[in-house]
């Protein structure tokens, strides 16, 4: 659709201008001694919107001329018969409309229609047009961009939501795949706990299949799910797997993506606790400060052990997802201090 008709903004913003341009053209042909006031405004006004209205056309010729296609000379050649065919059309209705005027016979109708005056009418719509042509030029350019940076923004969101679900994707089979090992460790040793790590995971998987697809959740519903993992957990190892929880208040209620943090206890029982024969606590503080999410994670490692041999998932994935969701406002760092693992994630606080 013509931009000048898009809206009703743009359509009184044309009105405007054609109302201004009467006002010119009438003080020109005042100057010009053509006629008086009323025989000036008799002429100017309708042929000041025929003008400003008839100007639209100018949209049709340059999307007739695609901007990647276009050539220089051809663009100069088309806009100059266009503006020079526009100056012809407009100059016959000025004097088909003011020899109609004069044909009234009233003295407030109708001016001097000369030579030089139909020539000078004549240039000005010419010129009009072309600048006509070159804003609608300007604004299809802009509009091109417009449309080009949404496209672009809209690809990156689908990018980004494609790498999410891919990651969502790794995380639930690792999860599962090393519960269902636990249990079936436990079946041979010990199966009124394998039962009772049965429940406990039933229960976990009750939780997460209303959670996982979801894009994010609160910070309380992840921690209650890894708490719900670590029962799993303590019935396998018992005494030798211990846990301390420090949580802000305030952080309580920020949003987070699923299954964040239970990946990170994983790992902190595959490659800390477990090849601990005294076994180790699981430390997690979690802290809300100026806009900010703290969390950090801590557990203590045999460092003299043979490393266990993985693929780092969990590490992994936490990291590209709040790569993703959160570009240039997030932070992951890990490292080894004094036998203790530990990571902290910090990204921006965003609440429900």
């Amino acid at each position: 659709m013509n931009p000048l008709f898009s809206n009703a903004k743009s359509f009184l913003a044309l009105s405007f201008f054609c109302v201004l341009l009467t006002i010119l053209m009438s003080g020109v042909m005042l100057a010009g001694h053509l006629g008086s006031w009323t025989n000036a405004l008799g002429f100017s006004l309708p042929l000041s919107f025929l003008m400003g209205f008839s100007s639209s056309s100018a949209y049709y010729v340059c999307r007739a001329l695609p901007l990647a296609e276009r050539h220089f000379f051809k663009v100069c050649l088309s806009y100059t018969i266009a503006s020079l065919g526009y100056a012809l059309a407009l100059t016959t209705i000025a004097y088909a409309w003011n020899s109609f005027s004069l044909s009234l016979a009233v003295p407030e109708l109708g001016l001097t229609f000369s030579e030089p005056f139909a020539l000078g009418l004549a240039l000005t719509a010419a010129f009009f047009y072309l600048i006509a042509l070159l804003a609608f030029d300007v604004l299809m350019a802009f509009s091109k961009l417009r449309l080009a940076e949404r496209r672009e923004a809209q690809a990156e969101i689908q990018t980004r939501e494609a790498q999410l679900q891919v990651l969502r994707t790794q995380i639930n089979p690792h999860f599962l795949f090393n519960s269902l090992n636990s249990i079936s460790a436990l079946t041979a040793i010990d199966a009124s706990a394998a039962r009772q790590m049965t429940i406990e995971l039933a229960q976990f998987f009750r939780q997460t299949l209303a959670l996982a697809e979801k894009k994010s959740i609160l910070l309380s519903e992840e921690i209650t799910l890894c708490q719900h993992y670590l029962a799993v957990e303590k019935i396998r190892f018992g005494k030798k797997l211990l846990s301390t929880v420090e949580l802000d208040p305030k952080a309580m209620d920020s949003l987070i993506p699923p299954l964040l943090l239970q990946p990170l206890f994983e790992n902190a029982i595959k490659h800390g606790i477990r090849d601990l024969s005294e076994g180790g606590t699981i430390s997690l503080q979690v802290e809300e400060k100026e806009g900010w999410l703290f969390i950090r994670l801590t557990n203590p490692i045999d460092t003299e052990a043979t490393p266990t041999i993985g693929t780092g998932t969990g590490l992994k994935n936490c990291s590209a997802r709040l790569a993703s969701l959160y570009p240039e406002r997030s932070r992951v760092e890990w490292q080894i201090r004094e036998q203790l693992f530990s990571i902290e994630l910090a990204f921006t606080s965003q609440k429900n």
